[in-house]
């Protein structure tokens, strides 16, 4: 029996070594993770501080002023410092991209750049119906694609609803000089950028006139300018360009009538009505030089053929007289 007792206690006392030695290493373990992450929050801790005092150029005080408002919300250290480094690198981006695009960002000044648009079409009309059509502004919006509405102030002034794509623009344009057959110079301003731009009218045969466009573009704001990139705005005048010309070529030239006055400096020299009455008076001016020049045609001709007549007659009464003598000769002879 007591063989077998001391062979108990043996087991016991060796099993509580094992436990004990498990105890210590366990113990080792805990204390050696202890030590590793305090030296990890001592080291957080010192880029913290150093964040704030500005060392770490994070962004100064803001970055941990974040990271402590994120923390008041009840969110865990490590997703607030990894959400406020996140929006510290989104802002960076951002400035980036808007010095990309001709924005400003911090310490640099970007300038915005123009885009200049020349077009050029022939069309198979007379001059004064392609000049007359152009000047119908309010009637673009029917053939054409990139302008929804057009309503005249005045003569120089009118007021333009474009659309780009998906975006849709305002603009207000001043006539600052046009004259008629011949030129038009205009200017527009609206939220998304301005133009200045100048049509001009050549014509190269009695039915053929040519048009040349020229506009320069500058656009204000983000999605303008990457529109600019893309040379929507172009692309969109070069086609409602084109659709002007489909317009016009099948119009009827005696049912267009156009703006005929003229401008200068923005201001209005010449009105409608006196430019059409000084065409009309040149116009008659031309007929009554006309129908002289037809009279005294008529005259000249008059005269020629009473000029014949005369050279006819004698000729006439010499024929005449030769043939009496012939007979009187005739008589002789028979005598």
């Amino acid at each position: 029996m007591a063989g077998k007792e001391d062979v108990k206690d043996g087991a016991g006392s060796g099993l509580e070594m094992l436990r004990s030695e498990v105890g210590d290493y366990l113990g080792a373990q805990a204390e050696h993770l202890v030590g590793k992450t305090g030296k990890t929050l001592t080291g957080l801790t010192q880029k913290l501080l150093d964040t704030a005092s500005g060392d770490g150029g994070g962004g100064g005080g803001g970055f941990i002023k974040g990271v402590g408002s994120r923390l008041l919300q009840g969110e865990s250290p490590f997703k607030a410092i990894v959400a406020e480094k996140a929006g510290d690198v989104k802002d960076k981006v951002m400035d980036k991209a808007k010095g990309l695009f001709g924005g400003k960002s911090k310490g640099k000044s970007g300038s915005a750049k123009v885009m200049n648009i020349i077009e050029v079409l022939d069309i198979g009309q007379p001059l004064r119906t392609t000049y007359d059509q152009w000047t119908q502004y309010d009637e673009f919006s029917g053939f054409t694609k990139g302008v929804l509405s057009v309503s005249q102030g005045d003569e120089v002034t009118s007021d333009w609803k474009l659309k780009v794509g998906p975006s849709k623009r305002s603009y207000k344009a001043t006539v600052q000089e046009q004259i008629p057959d011949q030129r038009i110079v205009w200017t527009s301003e609206g939220a998304k950028g301005t133009t200045h731009g100048c049509v001009t009218f050549h014509e190269l045969a009695p039915e053929l006139t040519r048009i040349v466009l020229v506009v320069e573009y500058s656009p204000v704001g983000f999605f303008e300018k990457t529109g600019n990139i893309w040379r929507a705005q172009g692309r969109r005048l070069r086609l409602d360009f084109k659709n002007f010309q489909r317009y016009v070529s099948f119009a009827d030239p005696d049912e267009v009538e156009g703006w005929r006055g003229e401008i200068r400096d923005g201001e209005v020299v010449r009105t409608h009505e006196e430019v059409v009455e000084e065409e009309e008076q040149e116009a008659g001016e031309e007929g009554e030089e006309g129908e002289e020049g037809e009279g005294d045609e008529e005259e000249y001709e008059d005269e020629y053929e009473d000029e014949e007549e005369d050279d006819e007659a004698p000729d006439e009464e010499g024929d005449y007289e030769d043939e009496e003598e012939e007979e009187d000769e005739e008589d002789e002879e028979e005598r």
